[in-house]
């Protein structure tokens, strides 16, 4: 059975059955329990919608009990403005401290990403981690070697990305690929999955606002992406898995400087559309 409702706690208010985004609960009238229609075990995405929103702990899915998961608990409830704080206050973080994040909240981190919206729920993102500043130091070296190779064999495309400017960087001493962060995290999805791209780019922002939240830092290490597409040997090097496909990368470490101040970003043009 998909799921059970005890009678003797449902308060039969119809909840669980407007809660289901996909129709697969239904009350035959107001006297009875909800019960599942034919195709709910075929089509049930697991998506939990119908167990959170029971006020009486009546309903019980196959894979989700009441009393396995949390409470909303009010109190950590965020009003308008903290939040409108927090979003204005992330900030992209390319100044690391040397010192690495420990296992633990990189671990929280991945878990916080796993409640990032998902296509048909189907939790595909997948994720690898570059834990050795080191090896994150390597990658950085891979990705100059591609970009030599550009300015050598595409000379016009270097020069119009700067490219040689941040190949003189690496060779003054500085990282400006990794940006001495300490970690890389790098999302995946298969390959067969049709929405792994957008699943792994959507966790990927739930990250880096959890990193914001645990006073870490992050940003999109947007040269180690496009050359890990580009540049057989970094692909190679970064050891994702047979059959999955790299959909995004983040660098993470503690911020080596604090901002004060939030600076102003000009409203996203929007078209309001209506019926006449």
């Amino acid at each position: 059975m998909l799921f059970t409702v005890d009678p003797e706690l449902c308060k039969k208010d119809g909840l669980c059955v407007m809660a289901c985004g996909r129709r697969l609960v239904e009350m035959k009238d107001s006297d009875t329990v909800p019960t599942p229609v034919a195709e709910a075990q075929e089509l049930c995405i697991n998506c939990g919608h119908c167990v959170s929103v029971c006020p009486a702990d009546a309903f019980s899915h196959r894979d989700i009990k009441p009393d396995e998961i949390s409470p909303i608990r009010k109190e950590l409830r965020i009003n308008p403005d903290q939040a409108e704080q927090f979003l204005h206050s992330r900030r992209s973080i390319r100044l690391y401290r040397d010192k690495p994040v420990e296992r633990d909240k990189l671990n929280k981190l991945i878990e916080l990403a796993g409640y990032a919206p998902s296509g048909h729920n189907a939790r595909c993102t997948r994720f690898t981690i570059a834990e050795d500043p080191s090896t994150v130091k390597r990658f950085s070296g891979i990705v100059i070697d591609w970009m030599r190779q550009l300015i050598e064999n595409s000379p016009e495309t270097a020069a119009q990305l700067h490219l040689d400017r941040i190949v003189r960087f690496w060779e003054d001493g500085q990282d400006p690929i990794c940006r001495n962060a300490p970690h890389l995290i790098i999302a995946h999805a298969s390959e067969s999955e049709r929405m792994g791209k957008e699943d792994c780019i959507i966790a990927l922002a739930y990250l880096e606002l959890g990193a914001h939240a645990f006073g870490l830092g992050a940003t999109w290490a947007g040269y180690v992406m496009v050359a890990s597409q580009l540049h057989p040997p970094l692909t190679e090097a970064l050891n994702v898995e047979e059959g999955q496909k790299c959909h995004g990368i983040m660098m993470v470490g503690h911020p080596k400087v604090k901002f004060k101040r939030l600076p102003p970003r000009s409203a996203p043009p929007v078209t309001w559309l209506n019926i006449d």
